[in-house]
């Protein structure tokens, strides 16, 4: 077993889909090149050249890729000798020594983000000593960091999108960078996160430009591939006019019904749906297709090229990360999220490396009759008894009173409530949140969870002495209601549409807007990237220079800011109601 998850592996070509309706996999068409599918059409590409480079993301399953290259490559008549680079690795307990101070010690969440570089991963004097075998036609160089061999041939890099990355780490088949322990899978995503992706996604942004082959390995035995250049020409397209990241999804503790019962294609047999990543973008890949014909690529790869193009002013702070998070969390007939907060600015810098922290808003797509947020503290909060009774609780295992200490606030649909790096908050039962937010997205400070188990049957981590460290206890009874409620109000309108501004917190580096319109409406850009959801209604259809792309009830896509402006149809029966985020001028 490659992957340990009730997710289903994404099929080769794309099914059409039965109704018009929130689609699982976007893709988009790619600009001036072909797909291809399986190891002997791609040995078919590779067949003259003398050196071979197959280098590629974490995970990849480097056996395959040889074993089935170097058998297509002898039906064609070539002998290969091949080599892994994974030899000229430092030694093991050398590498541990040098990830250590990154890692966090046993915490089982958090680290600091390396300034590590992979070619510290490798012993020069090894690396100096590959030589191509002359007396071989085609001498193949491969794994992870196979590009720090120098060696001049065809580069073939081999991308994972980061999901099934996670879900074959959950099967115990994928290791760290220059590790063959196995870890428990905390460990590893921490590792991970910290130090693996940040060293890789920068070697990927040096290898971006001189690919010859992309190929997405995520489906055992077949992957499908296409030019370097067809794909760098199709991100430039793509990034002066629109993109739909592809979302995940994954059940929780906590987790509801509602995506589970309005989303086709998802797999019914698990119970529930707590997450969809729906653009956290670090962790989402961009599909293309060519007849029927599937390829992914992790979405940075994106703004590893054209940040500029995608971000507008905002490149200028932001660079190649990509700023704002839009994600679902689904409470219906679920449970409570956890007590929690997010970390100061300052701290999310100094503790974790990060360059900003996870402020945060809760807009709520749809609502049951009882649906609530805990936002806010009790006018009457006593900081240090609130300690004491957490971990009070925490010890002995007794249920908190947390409506003593928290704020309950009624949800219904199209609220926004406002979260701010400090707040306590969680989301209530049957909730459908759309998570709009800073990307950061793993800086959760958790104090209480309602004593349940994780999906494993473990209790879930908590961050008490993390979160009294960050906690603004000032935000309290009715401050909470004056500027954690955001106050809606019309800044425009005309023929049949409206303009409604939801502003957000002093704190949000972001703003937010909701057009409501019964027929169109036409958006400037003002050079910034518009992240949007429809949120209300069935279909609209985007209109651009030279394309139009329909979207459909709660699919999230965005505009990047070279669009320069675009126009939105509502193609439904009833009002359409579109929300648009986007990074503050004053913020850039």
């Amino acid at each position: 077993m490659k992957r340990k998850t009730d997710q289903y592996i994404i099929p080769v070509k794309k099914k059409k889909l039965k109704h018009k309706t929130y689609d699982i996999l976007p893709v988009h068409p790619i600009f001036d090149g072909k797909i291809g599918l399986g190891y002997d059409g791609l040995a078919t590409k590779l067949v003259m050249e003398r050196t071979v480079i197959l280098d590629g993301y974490i995970g990849v399953d480097w056996e395959e890729v040889v074993s089935s290259l170097v058998i297509s490559l002898q039906k064609l008549g070539r002998s290969v000798l091949t080599f892994d680079i994974g030899n000229c690795l430092k030694p093991e307990h050398d590498i541990e020594s040098m990830v250590e101070p990154f890692l966090g010690g046993n915490d089982p969440i958090f680290g600091f983000k390396t300034n590590l570089r992979l070619q510290d991963y490798f012993d020069l004097n090894k690396i100096n000593a590959i030589e191509p075998d002359g007396a071989t036609d085609i001498f193949i160089v491969y794994g992870t960091g196979s590009c720090q061999s120098n060696l001049k041939g065809c580069m073939v890099y081999f991308d994972l999108p980061k999901n099934e990355l996670q879900f074959r780490m959950r099967a115990k088949k994928v290791h760290n960078l220059g590790i063959s322990t196995i870890k428990n899978e905390k460990q590893i995503y921490k590792h991970f996160y910290f130090v693996d992706w940040v060293i890789l996604n920068d070697e990927k942004k040096k290898l971006l430009p001189k690919i010859s082959w992309i190929v997405d390995q995520q489906r055992p035995g077949e992957p499908t591939w296409m030019e370097g250049s067809a794909l760098r020409k199709s991100l430039l397209k793509m990034s002066s006019s629109y993109f739909r990241v592809r979302p995940w999804f994954e059940p929780g503790i906590w987790g509801g019904q509602w995506m589970k019962e309005r989303f086709e294609g998802l797999n019914q047999d698990v119970p529930n749906y707590a997450w969809s990543f729906e653009m956290i973008v670090p962790e989402n890949g961009l599909l293309f297709e060519d007849e029927g014909r599937l390829l992914e690529v992790s979405f940075d790869m994106l703004m590893f090229q054209e940040n500029k193009n995608v971000l507008g002013k905002a490149a200028n702070r932001f660079k190649d990360e990509f700023p704002i998070r839009f994600d679902f969390l689904d409470t219906f007939q679920g449970g409570n999220l956890s007590v929690q907060c997010h970390p100061k600015p300052d701290y999310i810098k100094s503790e974790f490396g990060e360059n900003f922290t996870q402020d945060e808003t809760y807009y709520i797509l749809d609502a049951g009759e009882d649906a609530n947020v805990y936002l806010g503290f009790q006018d009457e909060i006593d900081p240090m008894e609130f300690k004491q009774d957490l971990e009070h609780s925490y010890n002995t295992k007794e249920v908190l009173d947390v409506e003593k200490y928290v704020m309950k606030l009624p949800a219904k649909k199209h609220d926004l409530f406002l979260i701010p790096h400090g707040t306590v908050h969680c989301s209530g039962i049957n909730n459908m949140v759309l998570e709009i937010s800073a990307t950061p997205y793993i800086f959760t400070f958790k104090m209480y969870d309602w004593q349940r188990l994780d999906m494993d049957g473990q209790p879930r981590p908590l961050n008490i002495e993390h979160a009294f460290k960050n906690l603004d206890f000032s935000r309290k009874g009715s401050v909470v209601k004056e500027t954690l409620v955001s106050k809606p109000r019309v800044v425009e309108f005309g023929n049949s549409w409206e303009k409604v501004h939801l502003p957000t917190h002093k704190d949000h580096f972001y703003d937010i807007y909701r057009y409501e319109f019964n027929k169109e409406v036409i958006i400037e850009n003002l050079g910034q990237c518009h992240i949007l959801m429809l949120v209300e209604g069935c279909t609209i259809e985007l209109e651009i220079v030279d394309a139009t792309q329909e979207f459909h009830y709660a699919e999230t896509f965005a505009i990047p800011a070279a669009t320069k402006s675009y126009k939105l149809i509502n193609r439904g029966d009833s009002t359409a109601k579109v929300i648009v985020s986007f990074v503050k001028d004053e913020a850039c």
